[in-house]
């Protein structure tokens, strides 16, 4: 569904005009050739995918005014949260849609590869992993996202849209407390958002390698994030003082909490 048609059907018709005039503006003022980068890309944050991420993600497409696409199924297509994501765009020279994934067929013109291929990145939500991950391979998601990815489409997002491009991570989709998922792979290793946000999640993460039953990997704070090429880290990132990226393992028997610091975007 693309956003003007989203918003003439929604009571927030006047926010959409709004934004619509926000986001014209903004591409006649903006005007500026985005930075192209090679191979398969995949932005993360460990919370957070904010305008600052969606504006370095559209520069990573290498497009002067990308097509970037929301999608929300591990909110279970929250209105709220498609609303902030036409926010976050309105002051970039982007061209903002979303596809919920609770469709039907009567009401669904275009496949999931026309839908998913024809655009020039696409932000997860974040939510419920477990839920997520489910509902993509029931409907065959899984398979066409990783088509994008193959094809050059910027792949990203933050907390449940970080952790699913990993094989594994910490997720809090269970009910009474933290435990593990497993997710699409195309990022060999683990994964833990909100490090800094959620108490639980760094001792647990901690624990989980250091016994081995998780994989080395990245944990990421709120507001930070890392652009990966392939499976290669090219570059870490935040959109906030003190916000920081980690990578952890074993060495020697003991669990290394590496800080990678990031570059402010902004």
């Amino acid at each position: 569904m693309k956003r003007r048609e989203f918003l003439a059907t929604s009571v927030l018709a006047p926010l959409a005009t709004t934004l619509a005039a926000s986001t014209a503006d903004a591409a006649t003022a903006e005007g500026r050739q985005a930075r192209p980068a090679p191979g398969r890309k995949i932005l993360i944050a460990g919370g957070g995918f904010n305008t600052a991420f969606i504006r370095y993600m559209a520069e990573l497409t290498g497009k002067p005014r990308p097509k970037l696409l929301y999608l929300p199924t591990a909110s279970a297509d929250s209105p709220n949260g498609v609303i902030t994501w036409y926010r976050n765009c309105a002051p970039l020279n982007v061209e903002p849609s979303h596809q919920n994934s609770f469709i039907a067929s009567t009401q669904q013109a275009r496949s999931w590869e026309e839908v998913f291929l024809s655009v020039d990145g696409i932000v997860c939500s974040g939510g419920n992993t477990l839920n997520q991950q489910a509902i993509w391979k029931a409907q065959g998601i899984d398979v066409i996202l990783r088509q994008a990815w193959d094809r050059g489409i910027v792949l990203g997002g933050a907390s449940a849209g970080s952790l699913c491009w990993f094989e594994e991570g910490t997720t809090d989709s269970r009910p009474k407390e933290l435990s593990t998922v497993q997710c699409l792979g195309f990022l060999k290793g683990s994964h833990s958002p909100h490090y800094d946000a959620e108490p639980g999640r760094r001792p647990l993460y901690q624990k989980l390698i250091g016994s081995g039953q998780m994989k080395p990997g990245y944990a990421c704070d709120n507001d930070a994030g890392i652009y990966f090429e392939d499976n290669t880290v090219k570059r870490v990132v935040s959109a906030r003082v003190g916000a920081k990226v980690y990578y952890v393992s074993v060495d020697g028997g003991k669990v290394v909490e590496k800080v990678m610091e990031p570059e402010r975007i902004a």
